[in-house]
This record gives structure tokens, C-alpha cells and sequence, in this order.
């Protein structure tokens, strides 16, 4: 088998495992994953428009608008009118989905931690250089 091979295999195994712990982890919220994601974009990237949100997302506002009706309904977003343009909405996370992100966000430092804790500081590092890289190319 050709190292290409083996390269897919292992990042299928891996997206298959982390998927799958992904939405174990998010089903026990009570979230739909895109629900997940949106809180965990506008956790870490603060309040967007809903044009930066939908492109960060990679999906069409249409779809978006349908998304954050639904979170806003549970009370975890809410819209704002754009400080200085009057056409544009704003969403941000309420104190009770910025609390949803933090423990998201929790869970996915521990994987982390106990992903790279069987690897050497200098694979660890390897890694994270890695994954930079291929970052970059998607």
C-alpha cells in the first residue's frame, strides 16, 4: 500500500472517531452539531454579522437565518443592529450559549490533552506544525 493510502485511511479512521465523539458530546446538550458550531464561531470570534457567520460556517445565510432562529428561540443568540450599518444584524452569543461554548470548549481542550499526552513534546510540536499546514490548504 502506498504511503498516500495509508495517509487517507488514518485521516478517515480519525475524522470517523472525532465525529463520532463530536456528536456524542453534543447530543448530551441537546444541540444539533451546526447549532454547536454556530456558538463555538461566535465563542471564539465574538459578535459577527450574519454574512461573516454564514462564510465562517461555509454555508449560505439563507440556511443561517434558518439556524439562528432556532438558537435564538432557545435563548443562546441574539441579534443586535450593526453599531454604524443599519442594514446589517449582528449575532452574539447570550450568557447562557456562551456557557454552552465554555463547556463545548472545555471538552475539547480535555480530548486535546489526552490526545497529544501519549505523544513527546517534540511530536507535539510536529504536530501541531502539521496541522497548521494542512489548516492552510482547506
Amino acid at each position: 500500500m502506498e504511503q498516500t493510502d495509508v495517509l487517507t485511511q488514518a485521516l478517515i479512521e480519525f475524522y470517523e472517531k472525532f465525529s463520532s465523539w463530536e456528536q456524542g458530546v453534543v447530543k448530551e446538550t441537546g444541540l444539533t452539531l451546526p447549532q454547536m458550531h454556530t456558538l463555538e464561531i461566535l465563542g471564539s470570534f465574538g459578535s459577527l454579522r450574519m454574512k461573516e457567520l454564514a462564510q465562517k460556517m461555509g454555508i449560505t445565510t439563507g440556511a443561517l437565518t434558518v439556524l439562528v432562529d432556532r438558537v435564538e428561540r432557545q435563548g443562546l443568540v441574539t441579534r443586535k443592529p450593526h453599531e454604524t450599518d443599519r442594514r446589517s444584524i449582528r449575532v452574539e452569543l447570550t450568557p447562557e450559549g456562551d456557557r454552552h461554548f465554555q463547556e463545548h470548549h472545555a471538552l475539547h481542550t480535555q480530548l486535546t490533552h489526552e490526545l497529544v499526552s501519549s505523544l513527546a513534546p517534540s511530536e507535539a510540536d510536529a504536530l501541531l506544525v502539521i496541522l497548521q499546514k494542512l489548516n492552510s490548504h482547506l
